[in-house]
């Protein structure tokens, strides 16, 4: 028999509190071939990952848990670069629905989390 604890954890498991964003953001040096070549390892690191660009140094990626994203922290700790600075913050994806986006003077809506779930 399905009790009702079973479906608050259904809920909780699509909850906009319960799934994150995580963000990183950073600034690299590239004024060496070798801070150039260190910069787009980092990035593209990131892309494989599956964080997309939302700003130039700015990536972020949809996570279904928090466990998820401790997951994607470590990964991402793996790849840093041997100089710069990175940041990782996550974010509910309620708190990133909240989020006001302009270009230029026109609001554009907020990116959507991916509309399947993610399996790894």
């Amino acid at each position: 028999m399905k009790s009702a604890m079973d479906d608050l954890e259904k809920f909780n498991l699509f909850s906009g509190f319960r799934a994150v964003w995580l963000f990183a953001m950073f600034d690299l040096p590239v004024k060496t071939r070798k801070d150039r070549r260190n910069y787009t390892r980092f990035r593209k690191a990131l892309l494989r990952e599956g964080f997309t660009m939302m700003q130039l140094s700015v990536y972020a990626r949809y996570c279904p848990s928090e466990e998820a994203s401790a997951a994607y922290r470590v990964r991402v700790k793996d790849e840093l670069p041997p100089k710069g600075q990175v940041r990782l913050l996550s974010v509910t994806d309620r708190q990133f629905g909240k989020m006001e986006n302009f270009f230029g003077k026109e609001h554009e809506p907020t990116e959507e989390p991916p509309h399947q779930l993610l399996l790894f």
